[in-house]
């Protein structure tokens, strides 16, 4: 005899995603964690490679870069690909965090090390040249430590608002993404074409990004995160034409598109917290300042 269930019920059942849709996100999870761990295997085969005489550009640097950046492509699909499907879950998320880790985290610090500090001739002084590479160590480490921090605090916040709100109908990071952060170091040495830094002073003022980026994630500044931008929906032709053209550029122009794409990311975050600073100082110089009381004649 067939058992009759009640309509919403059906359509509850109808709708529940198959057991094999859970899947389809955790793929992507697992890509992003091998690029990572593939990536830190080619920082030390190229240095390695350095270390045995090779001069000029280091292929497996190259390859670690390249890496990261496809690496950052799948983190933002996982999450879409998960919505989308409707099987977000706490494992899942706990998954990507713990990738991002190591991809965006161990990955790119590995590489920033080994590109621009391992091989940098300081000083001829032992005492000086020890004490800066230690002191470039420490912020390689402080660049992973602050990925894991921004992590954990996009874990355990719901609805986080960034100290200097946007509009309302767009979503934003508070503080920069470990991706993004990840995704400059890669792009630069993409950008170099993996040539080591040997000069001391360019190699402090990479030293001082690192410093910057592992600033900006644990910070409170805004980003926009685009996750309010729907691939579902009909989309005017101008964005077509300018998605279209952003993949012919990175295809025939990819080092110095995505380098700009890193840089420019980055920088929003910094250019909007200055504009705040500003205006609101504007607004302070515009106050009157009070009338002295006078008493009545």
């Amino acid at each position: 005899m067939p058992i009759n269930l009640p309509s919403p019920l059906v359509d509850k059942v109808s709708r529940r995603p198959r057991r094999a849709a859970y899947a389809l996100p955790t793929l992507f999870t697992a890509g992003n964690l091998y690029l990572g761990f593939f990536s830190i295997l080619k920082s030390f085969e190229g240095a390695m490679a350095v270390s045995a005489g090779l001069r000029g550009s280091v292929e497996q640097w190259n390859l670690a870069a390249v890496a990261i950046g496809f690496a950052v492509a799948l983190d933002g699909l996982d999450g879409r690909i998960a919505r989308l499907t409707g099987t977000e879950s706490d494992f899942g998320k706990e998954m990507d965090s713990l990738a991002d880790v190591i991809t965006f985290g161990v990955a790119p610090a590995v590489l920033a090390y080994v590109y621009g500090l391992l091989f940098v001739d300081f000083t001829n002084d032992p005492v000086i040249r020890e004490n800066l590479t230690r002191g470039g160590l420490f912020i390689c480490f402080l660049f992973l430590l602050c990925s894991a921090s921004r992590l954990a605090r996009f874990n355990v916040q719901t609805n986080p608002v960034p100290k200097n709100p946007g509009r309302p109908d767009r979503k934003y990071f508070v503080g920069l993404a470990t991706p993004a952060s990840a995704g400059l170091v890669a792009s630069i040495v993409y950008a170099a074409d993996g040539v080591p830094l040997r000069w001391w002073p360019i190699s402090v003022a990479w030293l001082s990004l690192i410093a910057l980026l592992s600033f900006l994630m644990v910070s409170t500044w805004r980003y926009r995160s685009f996750k309010d931008l729907n691939l579902l929906t009909p989309r005017s032709p101008l964005s077509i034409i300018a998605l279209g053209s952003l993949i012919m550029l990175i295809w025939n122009f990819s080092q110095p598109v995505l380098l700009g794409i890193g840089v420019g990311y980055v920088s929003s975050g910094i250019l909007v917290r200055i504009g705040g600073i500003i205006r609101r100082l504007s607004k302070r110089s515009q106050v009157p300042p009070p009338q002295p009381h006078q008493q009545p004649g």
